[in-house]
């Protein structure tokens, strides 16, 4: 199907490429699990039973660049470069950091690397760039002053599960009890600070398109053309429609309209941390001030719904979309509800607070370069049984989830 053609509806174009918008099968799995000591928190605390300090929690999470490592390796097999895969390094460590700093971790953190690969399709020099690029990103988050080391890894050859590669972390840590960002203290009446997620910071050497590592299977299919699918056969599941499979108009050296990139550069842009944002907050702000973190991952504008208790989430003012949202959208005709609820649509990251301190967490963020802005507000839910619920108000659509 070319990108000038309808579209199947949203649900079934995203579940037909094997990926969901709302994970919903997952969370309902999941939400039957013991929750840890902290039930509403952002990511699941349990006791310490490493140390058995009952003053203490212990982290541990595990994500991964998920089909970024394709883009990586479509841009490797056409230029010859495997200094693309530091990138996928980062995009691996950084989903972990980033959820981590959401309770309140900023150090002692051992961070474990998982590398699936097919040995006839990603050799030595690849596996050589993702440890070296993993080190790298290592040393960068401790000069930012986040604790973090290397607890070493496994690279396994599984050529029957795949036929390129994945790229996975965990990170564990321990955490005082008394230094948890819980964010099942989100409330009504809060200001809703969020963080951009493009442009370039004071400690990033290159600007960000913004895209992160989420709902980069529809990105990279709605942007990329057939010459990928033909050439490429190995970076995408047979078992999908053809017609969703690279049905884009660009390849990666297209320029990105409205941008200064290439739309390769804005796919593989690297997964920005707000670790040095977060270090800075938390010194600033004491657990009880900061009502909870959001990370915009999994969920897009939509995850929040998952915290508080009573919650009517209302998004009136965000950020102007980057170019690269702006042109999946263009050529999918993906629904402003659907592309609010997998991509983060220019900010990642979201700060709950009482108003009278919102403008200093902007000012905060802005002293390294990263524009926020107020970009909503938290109210009393209006659903039975005062269920979370989500409002995002953009021109003259309302976009609500339930």
């Amino acid at each position: 199907m070319s990108h000038k053609s309808k579209p199947s509806p949203d649900s079934q174009r995203y579940a037909a490429r094997g990926v969901s918008a709302s994970k919903d099968e997952v969370h309902a799995a999941v939400d039957k699990l013991d929750r840890g000591i902290f039930p509403g928190a952002f990511c699941k605390i349990t006791p310490d039973y490493l140390t058995g300090n009952v003053s203490q929690g212990v982290v541990t999470h595990s994500d991964g660049s998920g089909t970024k490592a394709l883009l990586a390796y479509l841009w490797w097999k056409e230029t010859g470069d495997a200094k693309v895969f530091r990138g996928i390094a980062q995009d691996s460590i950084i989903m972990n950091i980033d959820d981590l700093l959401c309770v309140g971790v900023t150090s002692g953190v051992i961070l474990s690397s998982t590398i699936n690969r097919n040995a006839k399709n990603i050799p030595g020099e690849i596996l050589a760039q993702l440890i070296e690029g993993t080190e790298e990103v290592l040393a960068m988050l401790r000069e930012q002053g986040f604790g973090i080391q290397s607890g070493g890894g496994e690279t396994a050859d599984v050529g029957d599960l795949t036929q390129t590669l994945t790229v996975d972390s965990t990170a564990t840590a321990i955490i005082p009890r008394h230094s948890v960002v819980d964010a099942s203290r989100i409330v009504s009446g809060l200001a809703i600070v969020g963080i951009s997620s493009s442009g370039q910071s004071k400690y990033e050497s290159q600007k960000n398109s913004g895209i992160g590592s989420n709902g980069l299977t529809s990105a990279r299919h709605e942007l990329l053309s057939k010459y990928y699918a033909e050439k490429y056969p190995e970076t995408y599941d047979h078992a999908m429609p053809e017609d969703l499979a690279y049905c884009g108009p660009h390849r990666l050296d297209s320029p990105l309209p409205k941008s200064n990139m290439t739309v390769g550069q804005a796919l593989l842009s690297p997964t920005r941390t707000y670790a040095p944002f977060v270090i800075r907050l938390l010194k600033e702000f004491s657990p009880d001030v900061i009502k909870g973190i959001i990370h915009c991952s999994g969920g897009g504008l939509v995850k929040c719904r998952r915290f508080g208790t009573g919650v009517h989430f209302i998004k009136d003012n965000l950020f102007t979309a980057p170019p690269v949202f702006t042109e999946i959208a263009r050529v999918s005709r993906t629904p402003e509800k659907e592309m609010h609820q997998v991509y983060n649509m220019g900010h990642r990251l979201e700060i709950y607070i009482t108003p009278e301190h919102a403008n200093e967490v902007i000012s905060l963020a802005r002293t390294l370069g990263l524009d926020a802005q107020i970009i909503g507000k938290t109210e009393a839910s209006t659903l039975p049984q005062q269920a979370n619920h989500v409002t995002i108000l953009k021109g003259k659509q309302t976009l609500v989830y339930t």
